[in-house]
């Protein structure tokens, strides 16, 4: 009974780390020997599909470009949802449960939906084609997602803790950053995992609103596809280079994920 304690778990874990560790080895063999024979691990064990990532200016630029938007992104949908989610928590006011729930519709929409109204604006504005309107358009769903699950950590601090340091002689932002923004840490946390990540994965709205200047990595690893077929060394190469971004969000916000996975509303 003890062995079977750990065994199923661990064997569980194996299995989902099954198709990481493919990818990695597959990134360390030519197109050939992948479509040639199945082998556990590279039998010519090659870094040239690395090589090709870091030298490219195209594959490089489309990891800064990835990182830049889904950066933006992340920043300003966390310092929007924090005042609109503390208005829901604490006041009440004439539409406030229509107004939130028309929020949350707006995450149940499909990208595709809004990917032409988004390309006719930013190419007008002079937007289309940059890192900026990539982070504005995934605006639009991060924020209600991050107002809602912000909403439920806030309304589980009392409101006693907003009066107490208006007692004390607090003004409101002093209050908000050096009080109440720590005491909903996890929240944040989770928050930022949940946009760092959909602005991440998501392909759809990042390669219609971009061309050449601002493609993502997501796009970019397209170009695999030739006449000869696909390079599957190089597309599994950067598959693997894009995993490393969301295991180090992960991994500094794990902490606060884990309460509020326990706490929030998630």
């Amino acid at each position: 009974m003890k062995r079977a304690k750990w065994l199923v778990p661990t064997l569980y874990i194996l299995f989902l780390m099954l198709p990481i560790y493919w990818l990695i080895s597959m990134s360390f063999k030519t197109t050939n020997e992948i479509l040639g024979a199945f082998s556990l691990w590279p039998r010519e064990f090659t870094p040239d599909n690395y090589i090709t990532i870091f030298t490219d200016p195209t594959w490089y630029n489309g990891y800064f470009n990835s990182l830049t938007y889904v950066v933006v992104n992340t920043l300003l949908s966390v310092s929007v949802a924090l005042p609109a989610a503390y208005a829901f928590s604490r006041y009440r006011f004439l539409g406030d449960k229509h107004l939130f729930f028309w929020l949350l519709t707006n995450r149940m929409a499909p990208p595709a939906v809004f990917a032409l109204p988004f390309f006719q604006l930013y190419s007008a504005v002079g937007l289309f084609d940059t890192p900026m309107a990539v982070a504005l358009a995934h605006c639009l769903f991060n924020i209600p997602l991050a107002v809602w699950i912000l909403e439920g950590f806030m309304s589980a601090v009392p409101k006693e803790l907003d009066e107490t340091a208006y007692v004390d002689g607090y003004s409101f932002w002093r209050f908000f950053i050096r009080i109440f923004l720590p005491t909903i840490a996890a929240g944040i946390g989770v928050v930022m995992f949940f946009t760092f990540m959909f602005s991440w994965v998501e392909l759809l709205l990042a390669k219609t609103l971009t061309a050449v200047e601002a493609k993502p990595i997501a796009a970019t690893m397209t170009r695999t596809a030739s006449t000869s077929g696909y390079e599957l060394g190089l597309l599994a190469a950067a598959g693997t280079l894009t995993i490393i971004p969301g295991a180090f969000v992960i991994y500094f916000v794990r902490h606060h994920i884990a309460k509020g996975f326990a706490l929030g509303r998630v």
